[in-house]
């Protein structure tokens, strides 16, 4: 299409995509500029327009957008001829457009900074950007806005990863920035002059100061732009742009473990009392809340960045403590919340202990350490009554919507943290005793329908430091816990009320009233299940935990216990709101008393534990096949998942497994009638898998039948859960001598139907689940029983399997695939593993070559980037394993890559980075070359595509 034909046709499309009434032609034109963004085309159309003054608005924001993206992502498509003109032309728009429109000015100065990452030092001339920018800001001053645009965009574009920039040139623009840094801020300085300019002057200095290189903090103190910066906070209306800097400046004069205080000094001691100064205007009623919110930023800023100075307690340091607790107390809590940090990081510096190493003596370290906790207990005291109140829910909280309630616990979830950070300064006790009288306070107000939010806050902060408060406390908690039967039943308070007791499970199992506290307790969380579905839950939970951890005591309660667990799995027990899934708290709790009986008392509360449970379930089996197929699968789960519930937490092996033997004929016909539902097969096969872990060998011959029955049902009903009960079957019985003939026939027709199922690359794209599976029981056979597995006729299909799915783009299988792989090369690592290196190395070594190049495909683009970890671990595996050899696969594999793509460098860095792995170098210092050839490879799609093109993961020849 010619040249002014395709500008036209864009022009076009974008008045199509803006302004055309039918969704449909919008969608069509929308992508079409897409597919026109990616040609070489777009390049010079984009930039024809730009330059025609007829353009819109509408095109030149597209435009120059194209243009940008073109730069960062695509400038490898031009001939290296190519770069001036484009530079002269960005340059060329920069002064056309430096009054704006600014979202046009932007993306120029943004494709002006991509161009500056691509091309050396060297290659642009005149001393590099930063010089050339200042040799045209000296020849058009006119036009200083838009290069103060491009001045502050520079040093944020070096991070920039979209940037398809080699990482060799990425540092080295890093370097250049550095070393032009006092260019960079000399111009900033010469434009302080212009005061219409000294916003947009703030704002680059800001980003210079980002870069973190390059900048004398000695000289800083003392800067022009910093003066400015700093009288910038006294204007009437605080300037953004200041606040910026001096956030940066402090995060730049931060004090680490390692650092030399004395260098941050003179930058400190210019920047906290200018600060300071604003403290007044926290709680200022006339101030902007965004002026408010800036002000308190920068405070919290101080707290994170000079903690370590804090932390010793001086007079100095304890003027900003105090000044962050006026944040704190700030009633906005988005503005309260930006101390939350700090609070937290000075603890670690008060309690941690590694960090008074340098005073010395352990009597030293010890006396410092509780010098330091009293100077500051004050301040957490202050900070425990001043958050504990903001956790109170508001009174309308019944019409908020469901975004402010999430935003409304995720504040609940953060002044918990806190409390946890003051309980570990105070102690819990301490904290404790604090939050009890704001309790006694509330209750004393409290009454069924207004005032229960203040008694609610204070029990939801005390239930907050629970495992921080001794289990020995006798002064505050037994009031506490005689408190709790006292207040109304309404749900918000009864909920936490019921969270609570269950939270202190562990304190009321240590106490010495503990059994007549119980009672009166139990009664709370029958309520709370009998009030709401919400109540119920929390009620459910707790009793659990008290379950849990006063097993011992209630063993002798067992008649009680079965009473509630009856309320709640019966539909006709009675009034209680317990969902199906919350009821799997009951049968949880009531499976770990059954555990602490004696092996006789365990098998009949067993008995009766799983009558309820299976009642159902044989009366539905009962109605025949043809009823038992049509039901839903919830109506089975529902019961189904209780008994895996019974299986995993009643710990009594002989017990489980004579339940599960004589369960066993229902569990059959179940499977028989609905083998092909996968629902109800999943949670049947949970059942089976807990039964397994529980009862090990004590399962007897009922493994033998259900090895059986899922081996003959998988053939016909691909479900993926019959690979993880078998997998769960290999890890308890893989090394029994008793069960070999059992499990070779196992593997045999397990492996042999799944590698049938997974024979080309779509077939693991469409069933990923037997894919993750599946690979996941082989790398078990590997380590539970290689004398099967690795003798197996499987063996060999299983590597040919992995090779064709091994680049599926399912997180779970293909990372099951990678790890199956790493575990066969790390075979040899294991002493008993050694005895199977020849027959491994007969199937891996004709295959080798092949499997090396798919790694390195992976590697390079076939996965996405976020699988680079096992991959690489694969490929590293694999070289250790055999050495040279892998070293000339990989080294084939490498020079199928275009120089274009990846250079000689990068190749050498990356095949000796697998040398040094082959030789036993820690992976951690060879990950770098790894890494960077990744990058390099995934620059950009078109490198991309051409990399695959080269190694062609998918189109290697499978016959070996």
């Amino acid at each position: 299409m010619a040249g002014i034909e395709l500008q036209n046709t864009v022009k076009e499309a974008l008045n199509a995509l803006y302004h055309h009434p039918d969704d449909a032609v919008r969608m069509q034109a929308d992508r079409w500029l897409q597919e026109f963004q990616r040609t070489i085309d777009a390049w010079q159309v984009a930039d024809n327009l730009l330059h025609d003054p007829s353009s819109n608005l509408e095109t030149l924001i597209f435009c120059s957008q194209t243009l940008r993206s073109k730069v960062q992502r695509d400038f490898e498509e031009l001939p290296s001829e190519a770069f001036r003109p484009l530079r002269d032309s960005l340059n060329s728009l920069l002064k056309k457009f430096h009054q704006g429109p600014p979202k046009v000015r932007t993306q120029i100065s943004l494709a002006v900074a991509a161009l500056a990452v691509h091309v050396s030092i060297e290659d642009w001339g005149d001393g590099g950007v930063v010089n050339w920018l200042k040799e045209e800001m000296n020849s058009h001053p006119e036009c200083i806005p838009g290069f103060l645009e491009l001045l502050k965009v520079l040093p944020e574009e070096a991070f920039n990863y979209r940037i398809s920039a080699r990482p060799e040139r990425r540092r080295q623009f890093e370097k250049e920035l550095a070393s032009a840094v006092e260019v960079a801020l000399g111009l900033l300085t010469a434009c302080l002059n212009a005061s219409e300019l000294k916003e947009q002057v703030l704002e680059a200095f800001a980003s210079w100061l980002r870069l973190r290189r390059g900048i004398s903090l000695s000289v800083l103190a003392s800067h022009p732009l910093v003066l400015t910066a700093l009288s910038g906070l006294s204007s009437e209306i605080l300037s953004e742009a200041a606040v910026n800097v001096i956030s940066e400046l402090i995060h730049c004069s931060a004090v680490g473990n390692s650092s030399d205080v004395s260098v941050h000094m003179p930058l400190i001691q210019a920047i906290v009392p200018r600060v300071m100064s604003l403290r007044p205007q926290l709680n200022d009623p006339s101030k902007d809340e965004e002026d408010v919110k800036a002000i308190g930023r920068l405070f919290a800023d101080m707290g994170d960045s000079y903690v370590k100075l804090i932390a010793t307690g001086s007079d100095e340091s304890m003027m900003i403590v105090h000044a962050l607790l006026e944040v704190a107390s700030h009633p906005e809590f988005d503005i309260a919340s930006m101390t939350f940090n700090f609070w937290h990081n000075l603890q670690v510096y008060l309690i941690e202990r590694d960090l008074y190493l340098s005073y010395g003596s352990e009597a030293a370290m010890e006396a410092e350490r509780n010098r330091r906790l009293l100077i500051f207990r004050p301040a957490y005291e202050s900070l425990v009554s001043l958050v504990s109140s903001r956790v109170q829910y508001p009174l309308d909280y019944l019409e908020l919507s469901k975004e402010d309630l999430k935003d409304f616990k995720q504040s609940r979830y953060a002044v918990a943290d806190v409390l946890v950070d003051a309980a570990l300064v105070l102690g819990g006790d301490a904290v404790l005793k604090i939050l009890y009288m704001k309790l006694i306070q509330a209750v004393s107000s409290c009454d069924q329908n207004s005032e229960w939010h203040p008694a609610e806050a204070a029990l939801y902060c005390i239930r907050a430091i629970a495992d921080y408060v001794p289990v020995v406390e006798a002064e505050v908690m037994p009031q506490v816990m005689s408190l709790v039967p006292k207040l109304p039943h309404q749900p918000q308070l009864l909920q936490t009320v019921c969270l609570t007791i269950g939270a202190y499970s562990k304190w009321l199992d240590s106490s010495p009233n503990g059994l007549s506290t119980l009672p009166p307790l139990v009664d709370i969380l029958m309520n709370g299940m009998s009030m709401s579905e919400d109540t119920a839950a929390a009620a459910a939970l707790a009793f659990r935990h008290v379950c849990d951890d006063c097993r011992k005591k209630l063993c002798g309660s067992l008649d009680g216990l079965f009473h509630i667990y009856h309320r709640a799995v019966y539909p006709e027990g009675g009034n209680f709101r317990v969902s199906a899934e919350d009821s799997l708290h009951l049968v949880e709790a009531i499976s770990m008393v059954i555990t602490e009986l004696p092996p006789d008392h365990a098998k009949k509360a067993l008995e009766a534990l799983c009558l309820p449970v299976v009642t159902p379930l044989q009366e539905m089996i009962n109605q025949g096949p043809a009823s038992l197929g049509q039901k839903s699968a919830r109506e089975l789960t529902v019961h189904i998942d209780r008994l895996a519930y019974i299986f995993r937490y009643v710990n009594h092996p002989e017990a489980v497994a004579d339940a599960i033997q004589r369960l066993w004929p229902i569990f059959k016909a179940i499977f028989d009638v609905r083998a092909w539902d996968m629902r109800t097969m999943e949670s049947l096969c949970k059942a089976c898998k807990y039964a397994v872990r529980t009862s090990g060998k004590y399962m007897g011959i009922t493994i033998g039948v259900m090895l059986e029955e899922i081996q003959g049902l998988y053939q016909h009903h691909h479900q993926p859960c019959f690979l993880y009960l078998s997998s769960e079957v290999i890890k308890i019985f893989g090394s029994d001598p008793a069960c070999s003939d059992y499990l070779r026939n196992l593997v045999e027709a397990l492996f042999g139907r799944t590698t049938c199922l997974l024979a080309t690359i779509q077939d693991f794209t469409t069933r990923p689940d037997i894919a993750d599976d599946c690979f996941l029981l082989a790398s078990r056979c590997i380590r539970y029983c290689p004398h099967i597995f690795i003798r197996s006729t499987a063996f060999p299909a299983l590597i040919d399997s992995a090779m064709v799915g091994v680049t599926v783009q399912h997180r779970e299988a293909s990372s099951s695939i990678l790890s199956f792989l790493s575990d066969v090369f790390d075979l040899t690592n294991s002493h008993e593993g050694a005895q199977y290196q020849s027959i491994r190395d007969s199937i891996i070594i004709p295959r080798g070559a092949i499997i090396t190049r798919i790694l390195i495909a992976s590697l390079t683009g076939a996965l996405p980037s976020s699988r680079f970890d096992p991959v690489t671990y694969a490929l590293i595996a694999l070289v250790r394993a055999y050495g040279v050899k892998a070293l000339e696969w990989a080294k084939k594999s490498v020079s199928l890559i275009p120089k274009t793509a990846v250079t000689e460098v990068e190749s050498s860095r990356f095949l000796q980075a697998l040398s040094e792995a082959a030789s036993g170098v820690d992976i951690n210092t060879i990950m770098v070359p790894i890494e960077e050839l990744s990058d390099v490879c995934r620059r950009n799609r078109t490198v991309q595509d051409i990399v695959q093109d080269a190694l062609k993961p998918l189109e290697l020849n499978m016959t070996h």
